[in-house]
């Protein structure tokens, strides 16, 4: 991958969309994670104006300072960098007292794991309507179109996607090119919304290198007859979560009424 011509590709983007959509810049979440620094910091290069939210609901300390730290760096390299901090961990602690009570399950936490995305959507939009801003998504192509790893209308609910066309190898790439900090390139994928330790991989069961490398078999039209062991694992689990997500990645069905029914 050309790193600098994407990077610059990317920008140009950016700032040729937000001038046709005639808004002063992007809001954007910053976890601490790979995906949100490489994101937000294409933003900010277009110049236009960007607003970092932190979004912390009972986050671990590593992952609150993480996104701090890029953002204060974000903020003494470009002067069209803002930020705001809202917890919302109380916001979330009030939803789980007014919903109905219901037996601890592992579909309960997923629940509750999608809200707290949902509730960081609806804060992002907040002050996108406020500021005239767009919501930046930071959605990489293997958890957007190969194994729908997102909530729908939580991270999964963005106006645009700058990096939607990159597996996780070239967002690496471009983090580097980028001097992304190594606390955050070093730091193992998490989406953060269980309020634990575990990662991407845990929840997947498969890394992102194994991922791509699937997403890549399946395009060739492999199937379960050319692999065994760990290959044959991997394109299992890739081909199931592909399978089982086509609700989140493809457009959300119309139907569509005979014009003899009209």
């Amino acid at each position: 991958m050309n790193t600098e011509k994407v990077a610059e590709h990317i920008v140009n983007w950016l700032l040729e969309y937000a001038t046709k959509a005639n808004v002063k810049g992007f809001v954007i979440g910053v976890s601490g994670g790979i995906d949100s620094a490489v994101t937000s910091t294409l933003c900010a290069k277009t110049g236009l104006q960007l607003l970092c939210l932190e979004m912390p609901i009972h986050q671990s300390e590593s992952q609150v300072t993480r996104a701090h730290e890029h953002i204060e760096q974000l903020k003494n390299t470009f002067k069209n960098v803002t930020s705001i901090k809202i917890d919302l961990t109380s916001s979330f602690e009030n939803f789980k007292q007014i919903v109905p009570k219901t037996e601890p399950s592992a579909q309960v936490d997923l629940s509750l794991a999608n809200t707290r995305a949902r509730l960081r959507m609806t804060t992002l939009y907040y002050f996108a309507g406020l500021k005239d801003l767009l919501v930046a998504g930071t959605g990489n192509k293997i958890e957007d179109f190969g194994v729908g790893f997102f909530t729908k209308y939580g991270d999964g609910g963005v106006d645009i996607s700058p990096i939607a066309d990159l597996v996780k190898s070239e967002v690496y790439e471009l983090a580097s090119y980028l001097n992304i900090s190594k606390t955050i390139q070093n730091a193992q994928p998490t989406d953060g919304l269980f309020g634990d330790d575990r990662t991407d991989e845990d929840q997947i069961g498969a890394s992102y290198d194994e991922l791509e490398w699937a997403m890549q078999m399946k395009s060739e039209n492999k199937t379960v007859e050319n692999f065994t062991g760990r290959e044959l694992a991997v394109y299992k689990i890739y081909s199931h979560l592909n399978n089982i997500n086509q609700h989140k990645i493809m457009p959300i069905p119309v139907c569509i009424i005979p014009e003899r029914l009209k």
